[in-house]
């Protein structure tokens, strides 16, 4: 059994005006493709807020106050690099008019297994065929708007 590794994360709820989420499309060569909210790794030394803040830049191009922090979870998964971590994950949402985005901030390893990017509809996360992170993804949404 391998020793887990502390990972906090800030992910981003990123909605556009017809209230889409954002997901980005992972490719990586050990595991089949899936798809995820924008987000990641809090540095040492920074908050979740700034974080959100960061990664948002990042991965988007959007600079925006991620706001109140909507919900946490606590996961367990091997990450790309095959690190196995529990990770405290702290989702903050973000509203934009953006609909392009710009994916010039992509680390090297981003570049690597983010294939791809897309606004997805209730609908079509519900019925896709690859796997969307987090699992509870419309269930989150859903929250936000009760």
């Amino acid at each position: 059994m391998s020793t887990r590794i502390a990972r906090p994360a800030a992910r981003i709820l990123l909605l556009d005006r017809a209230r889409r989420v954002l997901l980005f499309r992972f490719d990586p060569s050990d595991r089949p493709p899936f798809w995820c909210t924008p987000g990641g790794a809090v540095d040492p030394g920074e908050s979740y807020e700034a974080a959100a803040r960061r990664e948002l830049w990042e991965e988007t191009g959007i600079r925006a106050d991620p706001g109140l922090e909507v919900t946490q979870r606590i996961v367990e998964f091997v990450t790309i690099e095959g690190v196995p971590v529990w990770a405290d994950e702290r989702y903050f949402v973000v509203r934009t008019e953006v609909e392009a985005i710009e994916t010039g901030g992509h680390t090297a390893l981003e570049q690597r297994v983010m294939r791809g990017w897309r606004w997805f509809t209730r609908e079509e996360i519900a019925a896709h065929d690859e796997a969307i992170f987090p699992e509870d993804l419309l269930e989150m949404l859903a929250a936000l708007e009760g």
